[in-house]
């Protein structure tokens, strides 16, 4: 059996973490090296660094903070932020980062999955979809969640897997920063409709918010970042409280 994965977030703006709740009202989280350091010591399956303004910023991701977060793990490394041709992808892994998000490019211009999928092979591509309930419909946001589009959540995730995707990591805007626990409908919709793995994000509050998801839908891993960054759960004692609820998981 698959081993479900915890995976901390570091959402970058300025090379600091920030955290912030519906993607708005940021706040300073702290050193984004010395918290890598941190999760990957304490046990977190994988790390996601994205630098949530490298878009609507009109410029690439930070090269030199991503190499100084590398040195310091030893755990898969996802980045995204800013992500819209091959040669961005090549100056990542080179800079140590395992697997890119993307999200705002490929919505404006699908067939970017298809070709770095293409290029560097479906397990490191990850698709980010943010996604928000607009008059009962998951619709899909881009620029860091500021700009709607016509996309739905479902068709575009499945578009994603068929063009070459190898995950899809999605964050139900209505939940997050709001740590009232996972979107449940959308992530089991997305998880049985999917042949790719499922990545949960957005809502993440106490221990049982993890529990459930994993128990109710079948999602792969479980993105969060608030309370872990302050300290509000240890990933150690949650990783024995998902075991402990028969969740398969990595200690």
């Amino acid at each position: 059996m698959l081993t479900k994965r915890i995976i901390p977030c570091l959402d970058i703006k300025d090379g600091r973490t920030v955290k912030g709740t519906n993607f708005v009202a940021l706040k300073d989280a702290g050193d984004p090296v010395e918290l890598a350091r941190i999760y990957s010591e304490q046990g977190a399956d994988e790390l996601v660094f994205l630098d949530i303004t490298a878009t609507s910023d009109k410029r690439k991701t930070l090269i030199s903070l991503v190499e100084r977060i590398a040195r310091v793990i030893n755990i898969p490394f996802t980045v995204g932020g800013g992500i819209s041709r091959v040669e961005d992808v090549k100056n990542l892994l080179r800079a140590g980062a395992d697997k890119v998000s993307v999200n705002s490019a490929a919505v404006y211009r699908p067939e970017l999955i298809n070709e770095l999928a293409g290029k560097f092979g479906n397990q490191c591509i990850v698709l980010a979809i943010d996604a928000n309930l607009v008059d009962n419909h998951w619709k899909v946001f881009t620029h860091g969640g500021r700009k709607e589009t016509e996309k739905e959540l479902f068709a575009w995730a499945k578009e994603g897997q068929e063009r070459g995707a190898g995950e899809i990591l999605f964050t139900a805007m209505t939940r997050d920063g709001t740590k009232d626990g996972f979107e449940m409908d959308a992530n089991k919709i997305l998880a049985q409709s999917l042949r790719i793995p499922v990545i949960a994000s957005g809502g993440a509050g106490n221990m049982q918010h993890f529990s459930d998801v994993f128990l109710h839908t079948r999602v792969d891993a479980t993105l969060a970042a608030s309370v872990f960054h302050y300290k509000e759960i240890e990933i150690k004692k949650l990783k024995l409280k998902l075991k402990k609820d028969g969740i398969a998981i990595r200690i």
